[in-house]
Order: structure tokens, then C-alpha cells, then sequence
């Protein structure tokens, strides 16, 4: 099935540079907009299902437009492709909702591996990213102290490779397990935490500091 993306991008050159990206490696690009506005609107009437956002928009932030935009297409997965690598926005960013965040240095490669990874599901963050976003919530879930299902140590061991936007096979080859080892894993936590997908579950993993140490 084809993957129907939509770029939010406030310069034009930028944007047609990804959408050729896109085009050439067979996504169907559905729609653009230069602000959060715009991104809202055409969103809910394309309905894609992945969405780069910027983070620095004319009329408001990418967090705001992310947060909007899921309101109205719920089944959208938003991956941040940002100049911006500062720790409140890459922050802002998944409190709002989205499911990865790449800086524009990224290669082109990168790019377009983490579209296909963030509309499977994967939580996709830049090298390094993914470890302040689960330090600060692990900061933040320390005082709080929920109460938290009990998952098993192997099931919260893979937890946290899901959280670093590690696939099932990835995970497999790191933990020597089975690729079905690894997704019987990833099923149990989503029912004992009644979660529907890896971008919840990534988000819990992140949210009460399940990532342990390599």
C-alpha cells in the first residue's frame, strides 16, 4: 500500500526538495501547507498517514499544529523534521503527539527510512534525541510515582529498544531472541498496559522512564 504523506514546511525550496525525495521512492505526497492553519485544514480533509512538521512555523509552533492536526486525523502518525534540534522543542514536540522527531542534517536516506518506520508504528528519533527525550521524563515521572502494570524484566528490557525507534528484527539481533520472541513481547505489554500501537508504547516507555542501561 502506497504511504500518503503531507510536508507542513514554511519554505518552499525545503519542500519541494522532500517531496521529490518522496515521489522518487514511491510515497504519494497528498498535500502541503506553510503553516499550522493551513496544516490543520488540508489534514483533515487528505487525511495522510504520516506527516513531516516543522517546528518553527509563521503562524504558531509545529507542537500546536501537531496537537491540532491529531485532534481532527487521529489515525495520523506525525514525524518532526526540524531544523531545530533544542531540547523544549524536541520535548514540545512528542507531548504533543508526535511519534519521532529528525533533525534536517539527517541524510536523505534517513529521511525517508524514518517516514516508512514512523507510518509502520516505530517511534523515530535522531541519534542522540531519544536519550534526552527519556531523560526528561524520566525526571519527570520520578516524583509522580504511577503505578504501573507489572511487565516482566525481558518485557521491559524490549520496551525500551522500542522506545529508541528499534524495529523487531533490530531488537531480536541485539537481545539474540527470536523476531517472534520479540513481537510475542511487544503484544503482552500492549495488553497488560492497554495500549493500541508502538507509538503508544514508545510514549509510555518514555513518559515513566522504562529505558534502563545498555
Amino acid at each position: 500500500m502506497t504511504i500518503r504523506v503531507m510536508i507542513v514546511d514554511d519554505h518552499p525550496m525545503w519542500c519541494d526538495g522532500i517531496e521529490r525525495d518522496l515521489l522518487d521512492e514511491g510515497f504519494e505526497v497528498v498535500a502541503t501547507a506553510a503553516g499550522v492553519a493551513a496544516a490543520v485544514r488540508r489534514a483533515a480533509a487528505v487525511q495522510p498517514d504520516v506527516v513531516l512538521m516543522d517546528m518553527h512555523l509563521p503562524d504558531g509552533s509545529g507542537a500546536q499544529a501537531t496537537a491540532q492536526l491529531l485532534a481532527v486525523c487521529p489515525a495520523t502518525r506525525v514525524m518532526v523534521l526540524s531544523a531545530s534540534d533544542e531540547r523544549d522543542d524536541v520535548l514540545e514536540a512528542v507531548k504533543a503527539g508526535a511519534a519521532g522527531y529528525l533533525v534536517k542534517s539527517a541524510s536523505r536516506d534517513e529521511m525517508i527510512a524514518g517516514v516508512r518506520a514512523t507510518a509502520a508504528g516505530q517511534a523515530v528519533f535522531t541519534p542522540g534525541l531519544a536519550g534526552l527525550v527519556l531523560g526528561e521524563f524520566r525526571r519527570l515521572s520520578a516524583s509522580s510515582d504511577p503505578a504501573k502494570p507489572i511487565l516482566s524484566p525481558r518485557e521491559t528490557e524490549v520496551l525500551r529498544y522500542v522506545a529508541k525507534g528499534m524495529t523487531a528484527k533490530q531488537i531480536a539481533t541485539k537481545l539474540f531472541l527470536s523476531h517472534r520472541t520479540v513481537e510475542n513481547h511487544v503484544q503482552s505489554s500492549l495488553r497488560k498496559l492497554q495500549l493500541a500501537n508502538r507509538v503508544e508504547l514508545a510514549r509510555y516507555a518514555i513518559e515513566h522512564g522504562l529505558d534502563g542501561n545498555d
